[in-house]
């Protein structure tokens, strides 16, 4: 009944610029939280930066450089991504905590959604 949609991966040169996006498709009532993590073949999945309210944490490569954003009435987040560096390549995920969504008449609460997940690469 829920999915999360990602789009805006791609490949781009050593700092260039991407935009992520993800939409939590479903009837949605509410999400606590929205980010995005990453994973390589050789590195377990990491935090890049997640949204709870208006406030943003971001892992300490990409401080200054990512820039994350919501837009609740669209439950989807977005991911700024600026002067993009050799070790930013990842398949990057999208997430939503505390997601509560209505399957007929019920409210289901509480449950976290991982998009399918999108390539960034970057490259010379």
């Amino acid at each position: 009944q829920v999915r999360l949609v990602e789009s805006g991966g791609g490949t781009v040169q050593p700092g260039g610029s991407l935009k992520l996006s993800c939409v939590a498709e479903g009837r949605i009532q509410s999400i606590d939280t929205m980010g995005w993590y990453r994973q390589t073949p050789k590195t377990p999945r990491e935090m890049v930066a997640t949204m709870t309210g208006g406030l943003a944490k971001y892992e300490d490569s990409v401080e200054g450089r990512f820039t994350i954003s919501r837009d609740a009435a669209k439950n989807a987040v977005y991911l700024h991504m600026n002067n993009l560096e050799f070790e930013d390549t990842a398949v990057y995920y999208c997430k939503a905590d505390g997601l509560g969504y209505y399957d007929g008449d019920y409210l289901i609460m509480g449950n976290h959604y991982w998009g399918q997940g999108t390539q960034v690469t970057v490259s010379s």
